[in-house]
């Protein structure tokens, strides 16, 4: 026990208005594991992969609204931070990935490219 509290992990819930759809992408697509589906019916689930954890929350209607993208064309659901980027990049391009942004290097120095979920989520990952 400590009394100076360590922040150890983040678990970002994404919504998505397709619950079974979004576990496929997750798993087939981006080679995470199905941690757990909840609910009757299912409305709540966790995809894993190494130290990450997504929670995928159904939702009804549209995830983000029409004009939101047009202004913040790069508002992420979340970041991923990996080593090796080059090569998870290389296996994500396949057919049912959608890219919103390739590999490239910012200005700020890492390395990074932005996959965009069938909900429309924008999941970064970065080196």
């Amino acid at each position: 026990m400590t009394d100076t509290p360590r922040l150890i992990a983040a678990e970002p819930q994404l919504f998505v208005p397709d619950l079974p759809a979004a576990c496929a992408f997750y798993v087939d697509r981006l080679g995470f594991r199905l941690g757990f589906v909840h609910g009757d019916p299912p409305f709540y689930a966790q995809v894993r992969r190494g130290g990450v954890r997504l929670n995928l929350r159904h939702v009804d209607g549209p995830v983000h609204d029409a004009g939101f993208r047009g202004c913040e064309a790069d508002a992420l659901a979340a970041t991923i931070l990996v080593e090796g980027i080059e090569a998870l990049a290389r296996a994500f391009d396949a057919p049912g990935v959608t890219w919103h942004q390739r590999l490239k290097r910012e200005p700020w120095g890492a390395r990074t490219f932005i996959l965009r979920d069938p909900g429309g989520n924008l999941i970064a990952f970065a080196e």
